[in-house]
């Protein structure tokens, strides 16, 4: 049934597919298909799992359209976007999935690439400052990332935590305020630091890896 679905959407999705192909971006775009079909176990190759994601996945249609940027807004009545999803981030890298998507605002800063967003999160801004995310965030659902603020590279934000200091990289962080229950993967528990970690070296960086 699904396959019959895709072929009666592949004719309103013409244009997508002539965009996608046309665009500067594709490369980069093919890449973020690939990965979403992956991570959504959909056995398919780019062009027909491009087809898929359009057809049955809201969430990635708001990505594509952010991908090629203003022409979008000639499209979404043939393939509307999803409604309480809005991408409002001057650069994102690919890779990005966006799992459910809805009520979720993501106005970061910037967003490194291969990063995993779940529903209900915010990602917004705090006296004009937003956060930046690095490469390989992900962050859970109903969680809230808010100012000028950094989480660092495969570091997760845990469901419906509160950050509002910067995370570490390769940190696992839970609660209201957020605090950090792991780091390169063993158990610690300690509060967010009061500014970035410069180093090894620095006093700040023994303290966050001290054990329970």
């Amino acid at each position: 049934m699904k396959k019959i679905l895709v072929a009666i959407s592949s004719i309103r999705l013409i244009p997508h597919i002539i965009l996608l192909n046309l665009s500067s971006q594709r490369l980069g775009i093919k890449y973020e298909i690939d990965r979403w079909l992956k991570l959504s176990q959909i056995d398919e190759g780019v062009q027909i799992g491009f087809l898929y994601l359009m057809t049955f996945y809201p969430e990635y249609r708001n990505l594509f359209y952010y991908r090629i940027g203003h022409v979008s807004l000639a499209l979404n009545f043939l393939c509307p976007r999803m409604d309480t999803l809005f991408i409002s981030t001057k650069s994102i890298g690919y890779g990005l999935f966006i799992q459910h998507g809805f009520a979720t605002i993501i106005a970061a800063k910037s967003i490194g690439k291969d990063c995993w967003i779940n529903q209900q999160v915010t990602i917004g801004f705090n006296d004009a400052e937003s956060p930046v995310l690095n490469d390989n965030v992900n962050i859970k659902a109903g969680a809230k990332v808010i100012g000028d603020v950094s989480i660092g590279s495969n570091s997760t934000v845990g469901a419906n935590a509160v950050v509002v200091k910067n995370v570490p990289e390769n940190c696992v962080v839970v609660g209201v305020p957020a605090y950090i229950i792991k780091r390169n993967g063993v158990k610690v528990k300690h509060d967010l630091p009061s500014r970035p970690i410069l180093s090894e070296e620095d006093p700040l960086y023994g303290l966050i890896n001290k054990t329970w």
